[in-house]
């Protein structure tokens, strides 16, 4: 695993989703888009308190979310962090610094009409706590270093 996760941070930091994959009952993958921020101690994905993603981290709390940017082969550029999911409700006193984070980062995109359909949406909010146990990077753009990611073994 990289050393450098706050350049990885750095680097993804500024993207507005993630796909988060969980198990479901059976063993099958379940990959699913949402919103994250990626702090010093976890990444803290936002989902809905009992939909498939939280209900899935219930039974088995392994996790793992790829973030990535770029479109053309050319500009793909990705990490992918791995880890166990600890569920937290929005409310619980640890998630304060995380929920300025995350109101702070997506403010824009829930202004005016966007945080009533949030709200309506989304009635009961909680996050998946995922503490990084494995990374994996890739970029298709030239070396890390010209691309803004720090440099890292492995790669997809």
């Amino acid at each position: 695993m990289t050393t450098d996760l706050g350049g990885l941070r750095r680097s993804f930091r500024d993207l507005a989703s993630c796909r988060i994959a969980t198990l479901l009952p059976g063993g099958a993958p379940h990959a699913a888009t949402r919103w994250f921020v990626w702090s010093e101690d976890a990444v803290y994905v936002s989902t809905r308190r009992g939909d498939a993603v939280w209900r899935n981290v219930e039974r088995d709390p392994r996790a793992s979310l790829v973030i990535d940017r770029g479109r053309d082969w050319s500009e793909l550029a990705g990490v992918r962090v791995s880890g166990g999911a600890e569920l937290m409700d929005a409310e619980h006193p640890d998630m304060r610094a995380p929920m300025s984070a995350w109101h702070e980062k997506y403010r824009s995109m829930v202004a005016g009409e966007g945080f009533e359909r949030l709200t309506s949406d989304v009635p009961a909010l909680g996050f998946l706590r995922v503490v990084v146990d494995d990374v994996d990077v890739w970029d298709h753009r030239g070396s890390s270093r010209s691309a803004g990611l720090p440099s890292v073994e492995g790669g997809a």
